[in-house]
C-alpha cells in the first residue's frame, strides 16, 4: 500500500446545527497534487483548514504521516505545512520582510534566511520588488509574495486555497503555468482547492468533487475528468450534455439504448428496461448544417435540432442545441463557427462517436 502523507477520518464539520462538512475518508499520498474542485459553498475551504489544523471538526481525526494531530502536537504538525489564500495574508513592510516572515518566525538566522528566500524570489520574477511596499503590488505580485513566502518553508505539504481566483486571465494564467512547473520540478505534496475545472485539470494528479460538504468521487484527474459517476459529478467536471435513456434490449453484450430524439447501440452488461444517462463532453461533438448532412461519417450518432443559445469564447464558441428535448452542449472553432455561419434559431445538426459517450446508471 502506498505511504500516506496526510489522511482524514470520519470528519464531519458543523456550525452550530447545521453540518457543512462530511468525508469518511481521504488520503494524501507524498509527491502529488490533489485538486478539490466543487461549486461556492460547497466546503472546499473548510476542508482545506481541517487539513492545515486550522479548524477543528466536530469529531474525526486528522494524521499526518501515521500520527494523530491532535492539541498536543498540532503546532509542531502545521509548521510542517504551508498555505496560500485567496486574499495574499501580507503584512505592512516590504516585499522582502513578507516572504522572509515563515521562516523569520521559526527562528532562522538572517543568512539562512536569505539563502532560501532569495532564489524563489528570483524564480517567482519579483527578485526586483524585494525593497518595494506591498501595497504597490499588483494583485499577481503580491500572490507571488505569498507563494514565496509559503515555498521557503520547504513545507511538505503545500495548502493553495483558490490562490488565482481573483486575478485577471492573464496574471492567472500566467501564474498557473509557473506553479504547475514548480510542482512538478520539486514533487512538494500540494493540494489545490478550486471552482475552476481547467485549473484542477491542468494541476492535479488527482481530482476530488465536493458538492453540499460531501466528496462525490475521487480518482485520477483523467479518469474524474472522462467517467464521473453520477450526473451532480458529471455537471461538477464539465460534461455539459446529459442524456435520460433507456435501455431498449440486449443482444450478445450489446445494448440498444433509446432517448428523446434517437438512439444509438453501446457494448456493455445492461439490463432491458434499465435507465441511464448518457453524457459527453461538449469537445467530443461536431456540429454542421442540415443540408451538408450526407458528409458527416456514418460511423457517428447525428442529432437534428435548432440551435437556442450561443457563447464566445475566447477561441472557441459555445453552442447549446435543443434536439428531441435533450440540451446538446458542443464547443465550436471560430473558423468553424464562422464558415457555418451558425445563429440562434437556426437547425444544425449534432454528431459524436459512440466512444465519445459515458453511461452512468441511474438507481
Amino acid at each position: 500500500m502506498a505511504e500516506v502523507l496526510l489522511a482524514l477520518e470520519d470528519i464531519e464539520v458543523r456550525y452550530g446545527d447545521l453540518s457543512v462538512l462530511r468525508v469518511p475518508a481521504l488520503a494524501v499520498y507524498p509527491g502529488e497534487v490533489l485538486a478539490i474542485i466543487g461549486p461556492n459553498g460547497a466546503g472546499k475551504s473548510t476542508l482545506l483548514r481541517v487539513m492545515g489544523l486550522l479548524e477543528q471538526p466536530a469529531r474525526g481525526k486528522v494524521y499526518f504521516r501515521g500520527t494523530l494531530a491532535d492539541q498536543n502536537n498540532s503546532l509542531s504538525v502545521r509548521r510542517r505545512m504551508a498555505s496560500v489564500f485567496q486574499e495574499p495574508l501580507l503584512v505592512n513592510a516590504p516585499v522582502y520582510e513578507n516572504a522572509a516572515l515563515g521562516l523569520k518566525l521559526r527562528g532562522l538566522d538572517r543568512r539562512a534566511i536569505e539563502r532560501r528566500v532569495r532564489p524563489w524570489l528570483e524564480r517567482l520574477g519579483i527578485a526586483h520588488l524585494a525593497r518595494h511596499p506591498v501595497r504597490s503590488l499588483s494583485g499577481g505580485e503580491a500572490q507571488r509574495t505569498s507563494l514565496v513566502r509559503a515555498l521557503a518553508l520547504d513545507p511538505e505539504l503545500l495548502l493553495l486555497d483558490e490562490p488565482f481566483s481573483a486575478l485577471d486571465p492573464p496574471t492567472r494564467e500566467a501564474l498557473l503555468l509557473e506553479l504547475d512547473r514548480i510542482l512538478r520540478e520539486t514533487d512538494i505534496t500540494t493540494v489545490f482547492v478550486t471552482h475552476d475545472r481547467n485549473e484542477a485539470f491542468m494541476l492535479g494528479d488527482r481530482v476530488a468533487v465536493l458538492a453540499g460538504g460531501e466528496i462525490l468521487q475521487v480518482g485520477r484527474a483523467a479518469d474524474v475528468f472522462a467517467h464521473p459517476i453520477s450526473d451532480e459529478a458529471a455537471q461538477l467536471v464539465g460534461a455539459d450534455t446529459r442524456i435520460p435513456a433507456v435501455v431498449e434490449s440486449v443482444a450478445n453484450g450489446v445494448g440498444r439504448i433509446t432517448f428523446s430524439g434517437g438512439g444509438l447501440q453501446l457494448p456493455g452488461e445492461f439490463q432491458a428496461g434499465e435507465s441511464l444517462l448518457l453524457c459527453l463532453r461538449p469537445e467530443d461533438i461536431s456540429l454542421s448544417l442540415p443540408q451538408r448532412r450526407d458528409l458527416m461519417p456514418d460511423s457517428q450518432i447525428r442529432l437534428e435540432g435548432k440551435i437556442v443559445k450561443i457563447t464566445p469564447w475566447a477561441s472557441y464558441y459555445q453552442v447549446v442545441m435543443e434536439c428531441g428535448g435533450n440540451r446538446l452542449a458542443a464547443l465550436v472553432s471560430r473558423p468553424v463557427f464562422l464558415e457555418l455561419k451558425l445563429r440562434e434559431g437556426d437547425g444544425a445538426v449534432a454528431s459524436f462517436k459512440t466512444a465519445a459517450v459515458h453511461v452512468i446508471r441511474r438507481r
